[in-house]
């Protein structure tokens, strides 16, 4: 200790020194001092310490001010308050001192320190007291009129202690306010400028009335007609405190609104360009409370974007083409005539489509009527001279465009070049959008050509959003706007950036447009392009190879899009091949250039092999080169891939062997997307290549398939089993050894419960594959004994749990393509089933699996109405094990599919004369419904429609479900004539009945596009209303469709919204008269009726955040979330799902109720369990806890949040509390705070 102050009071007296370079090192290993963590000083030190450096300010060297000043800022956090007060005080009085070296310094040294004061709880009193000290002083510094340098710097103090303190100096709001309105009316400019910048920073967190206050006084201000600059200061810091205090401007907008539009009318440019930038903030951040008044703005917008008083715009656009030429010498001179300084219309033109931008960003419901208003005027702009403004036109353009891509391409229906225009979910702004693609391209072509830079890119970005959002739509404009991106590549002064942007222009409209469009040009487009890639930036040279990689596409395509027409490539070939070869060669270049030359490379081969002759050799070595080399060998894997793959029959026998046992090691390394790339790549050269592989290259494959055989990773496992498959089909001898190395690990795949989907699908294929290959001791018994072994071995019952049901339906499935790929074999398996089911020894297992294969055989309709079968199904009905009832309607519903005829008539009679079976029937039934085409269905349609309305009221819930799914299933049969009826049913029914009705709708709803889409559309309305019905069941059933609805098919609801909204939101309400006592012993125990409605009502808001939320009134919506924060368990665990979601979605709202949000968060965030309750009960509380704290976290990822004094102390509530802390850095850690797929809700 002693030692510290020993050595710090020794450079304490070295500062002293007449030599300044002694002062300076004194004063450098002081800070250096300082800024070690373990330092500790005693009081004496810390006095001396402060006052030496406080001395130093005024030294009379610069540098030594300058590091007197640094020293500030560590010794806050080290020294005791009183010091820190002395510091302030000092600093505070050198402030107002005459000499201005002095002050700069000080003002330097308050700043410093005020960007040092603790923020946590513990330090709070030290900075109150602080900043109570700053604040008296600058309100006094403030005053001082005479002295305009002193005024900017406490101004400018000021705003930095409200950036950061705004929450410690809430007592002083008020002073601080009444000192700041007078400086707006200060004659500098400078002063009332920082005035605003600090009362922007006040309002934030001042309270409401503060805030009125303020909205008050401009609004009086303004009202007396002050001069011009005055006025202009008003609307400045009406903008400001609008951007800054955001929502809370709302409340005012009935007044604002018409002072700002009045002030637009005045004669002064800069005056006018405050009152849109005030109406942009007014739109950015009160959209709702804007709605009435957007006609209005719009109006004034479109009226002032075209304002230009001094130039007169040729309007003659014919004319205008012809004489391009001397329209430009024109241009130059008329420009020079009118750009005196004191033409400020351009800043008009500029805040007014500023404006417009924030209104298509925010108002994506009004997006039709902007088509209509905003796009034209916005396209007549875009011959606009001054470019800074044209920028900002092509801006807001390409804000439309991807506005109305938003709403268009929800369910990802863009695909280039396919003929999904006619889908139903186009939406009509789409349309529109398309027939004004002429004008636009009109407009920017000839801008395409122009010397600015900033207009080019601006075109460039905007025809880049044209292309994502309507692929295809340039098709017939690709000659107009070949000259402009040709201009860009080849133009000398262009800079590298303006070629890149150019290049991947290109590359978008290759990729979203077909080749036949481009093949025309091929000799215009191509030198400008191998040009950009022999370019000495390797940004350009990267871009460039994508170009010339699609272009290559474009002279010869493939697939479908090769039989019309095209080009002969072969005068291209070489000088599109020498470049991309000398990229490919070269080894010193930037890694993703050597990727993409790669990549380019391997496309030319496939696309061109034929044509490259003895070069081919050479370039397929280089490939096997970089296939060894570990940075390129992933992207080598994909380029042999592409080969192998080529309709042009590469010849790759040259690199063959030594590509197959590369690859082979491979499969060992722990890289999955390497794994799968080269098993892909595998796959390939089998199916492609058969002829020129020995089998025993393939053993150093086939040694590294079992590992990779496992349930750990069922894709790969998948992948894995194509290639087995291609192998069996192209070389079955390399198989020979297969059922001692790969076979277990496939059949231990088949009888694991993870197996579904596209494996199960490849293990079918394989089997299949594998019988038909003839190879020995794999023939169609061994196989079946293989599969069917472990049903078998009748194990203690204690151990039977082993085997898991999906195993069961797996391994029928195989039985059954085992059966349909050897038919000869089929009749004395399933006689064997037949007998395993009839014997009463056999264990349950294998009689269950003996049915399931009966079901799966049959499904292809190769058992016949035998009526052995029927026998022994209905015997198996009468079963005392549950196991075997379900696998008997299995299999019964899978038989029905293969034979309707022979099945279909006995099911229903069974249904109808069976009412305690009726539940395992019906799910045959269900299968034969789903699993039937139509076609063969509808002769049966009348007689199960009929069956099932004679069940709909069942009693018991599960049958009805089931019900109901059957007659959706069915409506899907023959949608015109049966939707109508189930609406009749609605009318008629019981509430049970209107129950199934609307459960039916639900599972008519696909989230792939279907036939009785538009037919829905016309009649959910009706469905919907018994939301409002009498029954809660039936209401609660309303809520679990419509939720359906928003989650597969949201443009089914999107304009029922305004009528479904208000009962959905009735529904979230706790209502006190389901709620009763129920007494167990001398118990009492409440029970909540409305608790299962109220938890579908919450879903279906969970869903339409995700899937309408531009029909939602957010601030309406954040009401209901807030009820919910303080309802049952598992409402408010998806309601802190909601929250999370919001906060994500739409930050604006969630700030503006935040106060009212916090207390509930706060409140589940700081409950503690009673002691001695039930682990279960605990268990409840911390996932509660977790889900809270979630919220919170997904809160403070806002920057503005800890604005708000509530959260800003909750933030320091959970820093300082070990328990809360450790759940929000597990939080935090474990999610990265945001919604990671944890935590997205289920929807299935």
């Amino acid at each position: 200790m002693s030692n510290v102050s020993y050595h710090i009071s020794n450079l304490l007296e070295k500062m002293t020194s007449t030599d300044k370079d002694f002062r300076f090192m004194a004063t450098n290993d002081l800070m250096l001092e300082l800024q070690k963590d373990s330092i500790k000083l005693d009081e004496d030190s810390e006095r001396k310490v402060v006052s030496m450096l406080l001395k130093l300010l005024e030294d009379k060297n610069g540098e030594v001010q300058n590091l007197a000043v640094k020293c500030l800022a560590p010794l806050v956090s080290k020294v005791k308050e009183p010091q820190v007060e002395t510091m302030v005080d000092t600093l505070c009085s050198n402030m107002v001192s005459d000499k201005e070296q002095l002050r700069d310094i000080s003002s330097m040294g308050l700043k410093t320190v005020i960007a040092e004061l603790p923020l946590s709880s513990s330090g709070l009193t030290l900075t109150a007291s602080v900043c109570k000290k700053i604040t008296s002083q600058l309100i006094g510094a403030m005053g001082k009129q005479e002295d305009v340098s002193v005024q900017l710097e406490a101004l400018d103090i000021l705003s930095d202690m409200l950036a950061r303190l705004s929450g410690a100096l809430v007592s002083f709001h008020s002073s601080l306010l009444s000192s700041l309105l007078p400086q707006l009316t200060s004659s500098r400019m400078a002063v009332r400028k920082r005035s605003i910048l600090a009362l922007g920073h006040l309002v934030p967190c001042c309270s409401p009335a503060l805030f009125s206050q303020l909205t008050e006084h401009l609004l009086t201000e303004l009202a007396k007609g002050p001069p011009t600059s005055l006025t202009r200061t008003y609307i400045q810091c009406l903008a400001t405190i609008s951007r800054q205090g955001g929502h809370r401007v709302g409340e005012h907008l009935e007044k604002l609104i018409p002072m700002v539009v009045k002030f637009t009318s005045v004669e002064d440019d800069e005056l006018r360009e405050y009152c849109f930038q005030a109406f942009e903030a007014f739109i950015r951040r009160c959209p709702k409370e804007m709605s009435p008044h957007v006609a209005t703005v719009t109006k004034l917008c479109l009226k002032f974007m075209t304002f230009d008083p001094n130039y007169n715009y040729d309007d003659d656009e014919q004319e205008e083409e012809d004489s391009m030429d001397i329209e430009d010498g024109l241009d130059e001179e008329s420009d020079d005539e009118y750009s005196d300084d004191d033409d400020m219309s351009w800043k008009v033109r500029r805040s007014s489509i500023k404006c417009l931008e924030a209104l298509i960003n925010t108002r994506r419901d009004l997006l039709l009527s902007f088509y209509s208003s905003i796009c034209p005027a916005l396209l007549a702009r875009f011959k606009e001279r001054e470019e800074n403004v044209r920028a900002d036109v092509f801006a807001a353009f390409s804000t439309l465009l991807r506005q109305t891509r938003v709403g268009s391409s929800h369910h990802g229906l863009i695909v280039a070049g396919s003929d999904l225009g006619s889908s139903s979910e186009e939406e009509p702004a789409v349309a529109v959008l398309k027939k004004q693609v002429p004008l636009i391209v009109k407009a920017l072509h000839r801008q395409l050509k122009e010397k600015s830079i900033k207009s080019r890119q601006g075109c460039f970005c905007l025809l880049t959003e044209l292309s994502h959002t309507v692929p295809g739509a340039l098709e017939q404009h690709i000659p107009a706007l070949i000259p402009g991106i040709v201009f860009s590549l080849t133009d000398k002064s262009t800079s590298s950036t303006m070629r890149i942007d150019a290049l991947s222009f290109f590359h978008v409209l290759l990729l979203s447009h077909p080749p036949q469009a481009f093949q025309p040009h091929m000799q215009v487009l191509l030198p400008p392009v191998v040009a950009c890639v022999e370019d000495t930036f390797y940004k350009i040279t990267s871009e460039a190879l994508l170009v010339v990689q699609q272009l290559v596409r474009v002279m010869r395509p493939q697939g479908h899009a090769a039989t019309s027409g095209g080009i002969d490539p072969k005068p291209f070939v070489r000088e599109v091949f020498s470049v991309t070869l000398k990229r490919l060669k070269a080894t010193d270049i930037d890694q993703e250039v050597k990727e993409r030359a790669i990549s380019c490379m391997s496309h030319m081969v496939c696309h061109l092999g034929d044509l490259l002759g003895a070069d081919l050799p050479g370039v397929l070595a280089i490939f096997l080169e970089r296939l060894k080399n570990e940075i390129t060998r992933l992207t080598a894997v994909r380029a042999i891939t592409l080969i192998a793959a080529s309709p042009i029959k590469i010849d790759l026998s040259s690199i063959l062997p030594e590509a197959l046992s590369v690859l082979g090691s491979f499969l060992r390394k722990n890289q999955r997307t390497l794994k799968l790339g080269t098993l892909n790549c595998l796959t390939a050269l089998v199916s492609h290549h058969a002829s020129s592989i020995k089998p025993a290259a393939l053993e150093p494959v086939l040694s590294e398939l079992p590992a990779l055989v496992d349930e750990g990773d069922m894709h790969v496992s998948q992948v894995s089993i194509t290639l087995l498959t291609c192998m069996a089909k192209a070389c079955p001898s390399s198989l020979a050894k297969i059922s001692s190395s790969v076979l277990p690990g496939v059949f231990r795949l088949v009888h694991s419960p993870m197996l579904q989907g596209g494996a199960l699908a490849a293990i079918l294929d394989f089997i299949q594959a594998l019988v038909l290959s003839k190879t020995s001791s794999l023939g169609y018994s061994q196989l079946l004994k293989s599969l069917t072994e472990p049903f078998h071995s009748s194990r203690s019952s204690a151990d039977s749990g082993v085997i898991h049901r999906q195993s069961f339906h797996s391994v029928a499935r195989c039985v059954a393509a085992l059966s349909s790929a050897c038919p000869k074999e089929t009749p004395g398996s399933v006689a064997g089933f037949i007998q395993e089911i009839k014997n009463p020894g056999s264990p349950e297992s294998a009689r269950v699996l003996a049915l399931l294969c009966l079901g799966e055989v049959g499904r292809s309709g190769s058992l016949g109405g035998s009526k052995e079968v029927q026998g022994v199904i209905l015997e198996a009905f009468t079963s005392t094990s549950e196991e075997v009832k379900t696998a008997a309607s299995c299999a019964l519903g899978s038989m029905a599919v293969g034979s309707l005829n022979d099945y279909l008539p006995f099911l229903l009679k069974e249904i109808s004369s069976q009412p305690r079976r009726q539940y395992l029937l019906l799910h045959s039934l269900k299968e034969v419904i789903s699993a039937c085409p139509a076609s063969s269905l509808s002769p049966h349609v009348e007689s199960i429609w009929s069956l099932l309305f004679q069940n709909c009221e069942c009693q018991e819930e599960g049958t009805r479900n089931l019900v109901a799914e059957c007659l959706g299933k069915l409506t899907l049969v023959n949608p015109a004539q049966l939707l109508p009826r189930l609406k009749q049913q609605l009318k008629a029914g019981s509430p049970l009945a209107r129950s199934t009705v609307v459960t039916a709708i639900k599972f008519t709803i696909a989230d792939q596009p279907a036939p009785i889409d538009s037919l829905l559309k016309d009649c959910i309305g009706d469905f919907l209303k018994t939301l409002q019905d009498q029954d809660i069941n039936v209401r609660r059933v309303a809520l679990v469709m419509f939720n359906s609805a928003a989650h597969n098919k949201p443009s089914l609801i999107r304009g029922l919204l305004g009528t479904v909204l208000p009962h959905l939101y009735k529904e979230t309400q706790i209502r006190k008269d389901l709620i009763r006592e129920v007494e167990m012993g001398p118990f009492k125990h409440t029970v909540d009726d409305g608790l299962d409605v109220r938890k579908a009502a919450f879903e279906c808001m969970y869903t339409l955040l995700d899937s309408c939320l531009e029909g939602l009134d957010v601030l309406q919506f954040l009401d209901h979330v807030e009820e919910g924060l303080k309802d049952h368990y598992d409402i408010r665990m998806l309601t802190f799902l909601m929250l999370a979601r919001l906060v994500s979605l739409c930050p604006a709202a969630v700030l503006q109720r935040l106060d009212r949000l916090v207390e509930p968060l706060k409140a589940t965030c700081t409950t503690k369990v009673k002691a001695g309750s039930v682990k279960q009960e605990f268990e409840k509380q911390e996932e509660l806890r977790r889900s809270a704290m979630r919220a919170v976290a997904a809160l403070l990822a806002v920057p503005e949040v800890e604005r708000s004094p509530s959260m800003a102390d909750f933030a320091n509530q959970i820093r300082t509390n070990a328990d809360m802390a450790s759940i929000y850095q597990s939080v935090q850690g474990g999610e990265g705070g945001s919604l990671g797929p944890t935590e997205s809700m289920d929807m299935s």
